[in-house]
């Protein structure tokens, strides 16, 4: 199976606007988010999807400078633009990944594709029941179910901004859900790039690492963050 990434990513973010090139020892969050995927994929495979606003020419300048695909869509239809993004890549599935997720965990990303790769399910994800932390999100998506479906996501506000949203509530769904049995009491922990507040939070867990950020995984970075 062709597999992809498609980080989501916007420069106008509400809470926190500029996140995406934001730096924590002068590295744009999005280069921390590269370099967590690249252990798994090669950066072929990977490509950021932000929109066609103005703002958010700096995301293409970073990804040129990166060697890494771009693709601009519309600003608030989110699902059209990562179907739009994988489609433009002809893969088979395409996993989604919020530019957001800093501290994603590269072997559950690993174990997630390879279950993909299979081609067994629609849809395998890691977000039912939030089991693990908020900022370790991967969903994956066969792209000709997805593209089945597309018309019924895109002409609903909520489900186009939220992508996968649409797929949780289909009970004859080929889907698999992988949950976090690893680290329960890590469940729903707010480990996604969102606020001030999350900002501050994950710059601290970044320079208490000793080893490169992607070194770190789920149970390492939680144990980090409960020395803070």
């Amino acid at each position: 199976m062709d597999i992809g990434i498609v980080i989501l990513s916007r420069f106008s973010s509400n809470r926190l606007p500029g996140k995406a090139l934001m730096e924590i020892n002068g590295k744009p969050i999005l280069k921390y988010i590269l370099e967590r995927l690249e252990q798994v994929v090669p950066s072929n495979k990977i490509i950021i999807a932000t929109s066609s606003e103005k703002s958010d020419d700096a995301i293409e300048v970073f990804s040129k400078n990166q060697g890494i695909a771009c693709f601009r869509g519309s600003l608030d239809n989110v699902a059209e633009r990562f179907f739009k993004a994988a489609e433009a890549q002809k893969w088979d599935y395409a996993v989604r990944i919020n530019g957001d997720n800093i501290f994603l965990d590269t072997a559950v990303l690993k174990h997630m594709i390879s279950i993909a790769d299979v081609g067994q399910y629609d849809f395998i994800s890691n977000v039912k029941e939030r089991t693990f932390p908020k900022g370790m999100s991967v969903e994956i998506v066969r792209m000709s179910f997805y593209k089945s479906v597309l018309h019924k996501i895109i002409n609903d506000k909520e489900l186009r901004e939220h992508v996968t949203l649409y797929l949780y509530g289909l009970s004859d769904t080929k889907h698999y859900y992988y949950m976090n049995t690893l680290l329960p009491e890590s469940a729903g922990l707010q480990m996604a790039l969102d606020t001030k507040e999350d900002f501050d939070r994950t710059t601290k867990i970044i320079n208490a690492f000793e080893l490169p950020h992607y070194n770190y995984n789920l149970v390492e970075i939680f144990n980090t963050w409960k020395k803070l």
